[in-house]
């Protein structure tokens, strides 16, 4: 352990001098790369598909087979056609007629489903139909674009198109409109913040151009990584969320103890210290949020994997350009980081923040107490929390594919209806053999017996409800077997056949999903294998639940690791998890009263994105690490040399407390902006993460840490015998 920490002096003390040193080549390099990398980063939203809800089980397998071996299509477009009142019922039909004529010949459409086909697809001014195309998302782009020029509106009548392909594209769409929207925001403001922070617009710029350029070198390298592995359309929005943000605040720690530095040292010592020291802060940092993102990759759903590895590489961008291009610029930069003067700061060292820091070590108990009281009052929705998978209601209120959505469900399917496909085998004998047609009706009325089960579409539905062994002698008779054949065709190949069940519930009850993950079976005469929403939905809760345990456990343990590393202490790393945990609980609880209760104007919404706990868990519980590091290593630094924790608690929070709040105040400034962006996905994971910031930096870090650090005392700073001695060996050495 000491070699470790004699290692990391010479390394971060190694760093600054090479990085004063080779000042010229590192900054010429970086400009080579970034230019080049940034090139390519704008070509990243060609190779984003999906909105990343995919992962292997019954479902894939389901849609697998269904598309393979029963010809279903691979995707669907729903074309909505709405008449106003003046058009009469003839002349919407042929124009209905005359519209899904223009594109029968559209490239890799397989089937038609026109409202005068079947029942069900017209009612009263409105009608749909469903065109069915054998492509994958990535290669519909083409398709749907000759689809929008042949099918537009006309007088009187409005022609919508919606279906998974459509929304992918305005997902993706809206996503790039949403990042300009976020940037135009977030950036000015943070600018501002920056030089109300340092006073210097010099300084202040510094940060902006840090985060840009880990930014655009993040894009630029995954959008080659696109290029092998599939990423979900939300990478759009995560990279530049996390990649600003932290690429900002790195900056602006290294710069604040910089400038710090130049007080009393010349440039290059300025540098090699900072490294030292603001550098060790970032790279634990930098550790902790790679490890909570890395925690989400035990969940077998790409969305997750795609939040990990692009918030990997994002956070690996923003660590190396901090601790090489950063220090490299500010060595050519040197005294003239504080011209440009526009605002004068004064010192902290009696001021506002000192007076502060007194203010609550001497209210230390009452302190901790209300802010103990205001996180677990934040916490209380949660227990209202409900979570889906979003739709084309995430879309922006204006976009045609989800004003079609809604027309589409609420005239066509109701509030409560979904549907379940089947796929039916037996083990020895033919599907059509009496013995398989037996077995298939004690399933099929097994079904019918459940409450939820509205109806099944079946082999034995095709002419009325049949018996098996009506089915049987129909399917032996040389008249009627011409007759149902192409019926049979469509639903049975091999010993294998195809049940739709309809039931009376959502996709996403909890009624649903008991149903798909219990009629999942095989008993060895037959086996069953579901697909659908409700087993979609089912099998994605079930992951997500069954292995966030996992994450936890894998973000609690490293972070603790990491943090006795940092502070060879037992007690500060436990104290930190717990106040994590305490601080995003309060977010969430917020979260749901602001968007399922609908508060601060937003507009009510059932549930939050499925997959929003666990991002801002993972990302929150790494970045808001970076203020424990940020303010605890300070505390430490002087307690090292004083050995007196009042004293360094006082010094290191009245020294840390304008940094923090600064630093703080930019990630929510940054994040927070995408809560004004029209993804409502993007929405909640924006302020989610901006929530648990703004808690994370205000009760916990500026109350109750340093509260509980003065009420424990040297208990603080407990550890075991061989971490003891580790104690004696200050890693914050000066120049």
């Amino acid at each position: 352990m000491n070699i470790f920490l004699d290692v990391m002096i010479f390394m971060f003390k190694s760093l600054g001098k090479m990085t004063y040193v080779y000042r010229w080549i590192i900054l010429a390099l970086w400009g080579i790369a970034s230019f080049l990398l940034i090139l390519y980063a704008f070509k990243l939203p060609d190779v984003l598909s999906g909105d990343g809800f995919e992962m292997k089980g019954s479902y894939a397998k389901v849609q697998k087979i269904a598309k393979e071996e029963f010809n279903l299509p691979n995707n669907s477009v729903i074309v909505l056609f709405e008449k106003e009142e003046k058009v009469k019922e003839e002349a919407f039909r042929q124009f209905i007629l005359k519209k899904l004529e223009s594109v029968q010949n559209v490239e890799g459409l397989v089937s038609l489903i026109s409202p005068y086909d079947q029942e069900g697809q017209l009612k009263g001014s409105v009608a749909f139909a469903v065109l069915g195309f054998d492509r994958e998302f990535n290669d519909m782009g083409d398709i749907l674009n000759e689809l929008k020029m042949k099918l537009k509106s006309e007088d009187g009548i409005h022609i919508r198109l919606t279906g998974p392909a459509l929304i992918n594209e305005d997902m993706n769409k809206a996503s790039q409109e949403d990042l300009k929207k976020a940037e135009m925001i977030g950036i000015p403001i943070a600018l501002i913040v920056l030089l109300i922070a340092f006073g210097s617009f010099v300084a202040a710029s510094v940060p902006i151009v840090i985060g840009l350029l880990a930014v655009g070198c993040s894009m630029g390298t995954l959008y080659f990584i696109g290029q092998q592995k599939e990423l979900s359309i939300f990478t759009l929005n995560i990279v530049p969320m996390i990649g600003l943000a932290l690429g900002i605040d790195f900056a602006l720690l290294f710069i604040s103890r910089f400038r710090e530095e130049l007080k009393s040292r010349d440039v290059k010592e300025a540098i090699v210290v900072t490294a030292q020291t603001a550098g060790r802060a970032i790279l634990f940092s930098a550790l902790c949020v790679i490890l909570g993102l890395a925690s989400m990759l035990v969940i077998d759903v790409e969305i997750f994997k795609t939040v990990a590895i692009s918030g990997a590489v994002i956070v690996i961008f923003s660590l190396v350009i901090a601790l090489t291009f950063l220090p490299a610029l500010l060595s050519v930069i040197g005294r003239n980081i504080n011209k440009l003067q526009v605002l004068e700061i004064k010192g902290s060292g009696e001021g506002v923040w000192h007076r502060f820091s007194k203010f609550v070590m001497n209210r230390a108990g009452i302190l901790s107490l209300i802010s103990f009281g205001i996180l677990l009052f934040c916490s209380i929705p949660i227990s209202k929390m409900k979570l889906s998978i979003p739709d084309a209601t995430a879309l922006p209120k204006e976009y045609d594919t989800r004003i079609a959505y809604e027309i589409y469900e609420k005239e066509f399917l109701g509030e409560n209806h979904s549907e379940v496909l089947m796929i039916v085998r037996t083990k020895e004998n033919d599907i059509l053999e009496k013995e398989s047609l037996r077995q298939l009706e004690n399933l099929l009325q097994d079904l019918k017996k459940e409450e939820i089960v509205a109806s099944v579409d079946s082999i034995f539905s095709i002419m009325g409800d049949l018996h098996y062994q009506q089915l049987y002698m129909l399917l032996h008779n040389d008249e009627t077997k011409k007759k149902i054949a192409p019926f049979i065709n469509k639903l049975v190949k091999g010993n294998q056949t195809i049940f739709t069940v309809h039931l009376n519930v959502d996709f996403d009850s909890e009624e649903a999903k008991e149903f798909a993950k219990r009629w999942e079976k095989n008993d060895g005469q037959i086996e069953v294998l579901l697909g659908g929403l409700p087993k979609f939905n089912q099998e994605i809760h079930d992951e997500i639940s069954e292995n966030f345990k996992y994450s936890l456990l894998i973000v609690f343990v490293s972070t603790f690791i990491i943090l006795v590393l940092a502070f060879r202490s037992i007690v500060i790393p436990l104290k930190a998890i717990v106040m994590n945990i305490m601080s995003l609980m309060a977010s969430f609880g917020l979260l749901v009263w602001i968007f399922q209760e609908g508060h601060f104007g937003f507009e009510p919404v059932p549930a939050i994105a499925l997959m929003i706990p666990v991002f801002v868990f993972g990302v929150v519980f790494g970045l808001s690490m970076d203020y424990e590091v940020f303010l605890l290593s300070k505390i430490q630094e002087i307690y090292l040399k004083t050995n007196d924790n009042d004293r360094a608690t006082i010094e290191g929070l009245s020294s840390t407390s304008r940094v923090v709040t600064f630093a703080a105040l930019i990630m929510i400034i940054v994040t927070g902006a995408f809560a004004f962006t029209g993804i409502v996905p993007v929405k909640q994971m924006g302020l989610g993460i901006a929530l648990a910031i703004f808690i994370d930096a205000t009760v916990v870090r500026l109350l109750l840490v340093p509260s509980l650090i003065k009420l424990m005392g040297d208990i603080n700073w407990w550890a075991p015998k061989f971490l003891k001695k580790l104690q004696r060996a200050n890693v914050f050495h000066e120049y």
